[in-house]
């Protein structure tokens, strides 16, 4: 599903989230542990806090329509998604942890268009028919890292790792 064939360690996750879900850093970590290669948005880079509206505007929820137009081609702004979205291309795995907003439903349904596998971590929040396109639906971190696990071995399967040829 991933562009990347792998290579016998962990895969490349791009976590999709909200700033204010306290449950994404404890995905981030339990990935991370379990060997595969976790962007957080949140830390993108060593000394990077990542984008952040606030950066721009501490009152950027009060913004028109007409602001937001603008204030998305803000330098900062620019930069803040094309380092997400450099991310996101090169995932072999996008989870989706809920609760979150419309950028990470946003990036989870470019994902799913560009083939990548799926994930959602689910809240029991307001139910959403269009989960359906998800290919995993987990109800704990556990299961996010047991099918992150499952990914990775089909992904090693289908490309022949650990095969010898006689």
């Amino acid at each position: 599903m991933g562009d990347r064939v792998s290579d016998g360690e962990g895969v490349k996750v791009y976590v999709a989230s909200s700033w204010r879900n306290a449950r994404q850093p404890e995905v981030v970590a339990a990935l991370r542990a379990d060997g595969h290669e976790v962007y957080d948005f949140r830390n993108p880079r060593p000394g990077d806090r990542g984008f952040n509206w606030r950066d721009l505007d501490p009152a950027w929820e009060t913004w028109s329509a007409e602001k937001l137009r603008e204030m998305l081609e803000h330098p900062v702004a620019v930069a803040g998604f094309e380092a997400d979205m450099e991310a996101l291309q090169a995932a072999d795995l996008v989870v989706l942890v809920l609760p979150c907003g419309r950028s990470a439903h946003l990036e989870l349904g470019w994902a799913i268009g560009a083939g990548k596998a799926s994930i959602a971590l689910l809240d029991g929040g307001e139910p959403e028919l269009m989960y359906r396109l998800v290919n995993r639906l987990a109800l704990s971190v556990e299961e996010v890292v047991e099918w992150a696990e499952v990914f990775q071995a089909e992904t090693e399967d289908a490309a022949g790792v650990g095969c010898v040829d006689s």
